[in-house]
């Protein structure tokens, strides 16, 4: 049997001189291969890497992941796929880090789902996509998820197969009913006043100071979600609004369920026909949490005005 052409392992790091060590070697393995190179990690981080690598730095694409990655739902497409499907021909290297300390409980679930879903994606394809936890920083639960999401783990000592890889449980046990909110607008909506629902959806935007794209943004999230409610949820709608830790949240459920456990992460070429609604919302939003089953959808949307 060949092997997965596919690597995807975690690096438990527990300092900076661990950290670094470890991703500048991995950059320059990646180099000295003639592979594609990126590296996505919160700015600190980063900073540490591009310091490291020096010249090197110039021919590895840098993103800060607490802006391209602050929705865990845009990793996949925006960021992952992006750069791999930049090179088709090549195996590409990526160091991706999208949970680190600071991450919110509300993004957790969402950042676990994230690399979980990162086999699935990447299954088949030629590409290693290393995944920095802080040992230090993060529960210890965390870590023991990292087991989960990821094949072959790594740190200092050396490097194994995870025991604990049941990519698929962590899908689905993070699937749970959202929180509900201490208080929110709703309306019921149909084929005959979508408009309404995001004329709600904006008129708090605006009181929470929401202005030009950003206005417009959340409009948009709002028809794309209302959208996938009247052709493929029955029907019709519900959505809510609130505002919650100086965000703005907005809830669309209906009666579809989506079974496509990559729904919403897919790049899609614009020239191409069918749905990405739901696509265009992981893009503009800073948040989307989603809890699926049959004969009912949840999508919740969050949006910070800056």
């Amino acid at each position: 049997m060949l092997a997965e052409p596919f690597s995807h392992p975690a690096l438990i790091y527990r300092s900076d001189l661990e950290y670094v060590a470890a991703t500048t070697a991995f950059v320059r393995e990646g180099l000295a291969a003639g592979e594609p190179v990126a590296v996505a990690v919160p700015g600190r981080n980063l900073a540490m890497i591009e310091a490291e690598l020096g010249a090197d730095a110039e021919a590895v694409r840098l993103l800060d992941m607490s802006v391209a990655g602050r929705n865990p739902g845009r990793i996949i497409p925006a960021v992952l796929r992006d750069f791999a499907d930049r090179h088709p021909h090549d195996r590409v290297r990526i160091i991706g880090e999208p949970i680190w300390p600071g991450r919110s409980a509300a993004e957790y679930p969402a950042c676990a789902q994230h690399e979980a879903l990162i086999n699935l994606s990447f299954a088949g394809r030629p590409a290693t996509i290393l995944c920095p936890y802080d040992a230090v920083g993060l529960d210890s639960a965390i870590i023991r998820e990292a087991a989960r999401t990821h094949p072959v783990l790594r740190d200092v000592s050396g490097e194994w197969h995870s025991d604990d890889y049941a990519p698929d449980r962590v899908v689905d046990g993070h699937n749970r009913p959202l929180d509900e909110p201490k208080e929110c607008l709703s309306l019921r909506f149909d084929h005959t006043n979508l408009s309404a629902a995001r004329g709600l959806a904006a008129r708090q935007a605006a009181l929470l100071g929401f202005t030009g794209d950003r206005l417009d943004d959340v409009r948009l999230a709002v028809a794309e979600l209302g959208a996938n409610s009247l052709d493929h949820g029955g029907g019709s709608g519900t959505i809510r609004v609130w505002a919650e830790a100086g965000l703005l949240v907005c809830e669309v459920s209906d009666t579809g369920h989506i079974t496509d456990p990559l729904a919403g992460r897919r790049p899609v070429d614009p020239r191409s026909a069918g749905s990405r609604g739901l696509l265009i919302v992981n893009l503009l939003s800073d948040l989307v949490r989603v809890h699926t089953r049959a004969g009912a959808t949840t999508v919740r949307a969050y949006f910070d005005a800056l």
